[in-house]
């Protein structure tokens, strides 16, 4: 569930998600491994919730995974 109504909404994939996307927005392509260390910089996440957080951008033609880095689409 994106938003959740049982838990701190700060712990959803959607908040989460969106922190994504200010990183990405300052790197624009980032290899997946240092994305999820520069999330870790900002918010204490686990690599589960980060790989959903992922999932739910690229289901939602935000982001795409190419050759093991994560970029916006165009």
């Amino acid at each position: 569930m994106l938003i959740p109504d049982n838990i701190h909404p700060k712990n959803s994939i959607y908040y989460n998600g969106a922190i994504i996307l200010e990183i990405l927005y300052k790197k624009r392509k980032i290899n997946l491994l240092d994305l999820y260390i520069e999330l870790k910089k900002i918010k204490d996440i686990t690599f589960p919730v980060f790989l959903l957080c992922i999932d739910w951008l690229y289901l939602s033609e935000i982001a795409i995974l190419k050759d093991g880095s994560v970029e916006l689409c165009s």
